[in-house]
């Protein structure tokens, strides 16, 4: 069962998000803030991140700049989660090193099918 983290600092999102994950087979680790995020990835090494990138202690595009660049969590796929749907939010994220992006609210099949697509490529051989 693939192990997803979730940094989310909105409770009703994280709640809502986490349930529908678990419930489609994932076991699901919370981080509430980017620095959580960062020292979960690190210890837990999940196989892929949902970061939210309005975050406290630093957003989600400094959590992802830190995993992406520390070698132990540098290949873990990150997809970041955002209600800004611009274009140059899109941007920012992939610069970031974000590998995938989606916006707010979750479109749960939509979310799902890049989940899997990057959980693939990331276990191909």
């Amino acid at each position: 069962m693939p192990k997803v983290l979730l940094v989310e600092d909105n409770e009703m999102n994280r709640d809502m998000l986490s349930r529908r994950l678990i419930r489609k087979g994932f076991e699901v680790a919370i981080a509430v803030d980017g620095a959580e995020g960062v020292a979960m990835a690190t210890a837990q090494k999940p196989d892929i991140i949902l970061m939210d990138i309005s975050l406290p202690v630093f957003d989600g595009l400094e959590a992802t700049r830190r995993i992406k660049a520390d070698e132990p969590t540098a290949k873990i796929p990150v997809i970041a989660l955002t209600a800004h749907a611009l274009g140059e939010d899109r941007d920012k994220a992939l610069a970031a090193g974000c590998d995938d992006y989606d916006t707010k609210p979750i479109d749960l099949p939509r979310l799902l099918e890049k989940i899997d697509t990057l959980l693939k490529k990331n276990t191909a051989p």
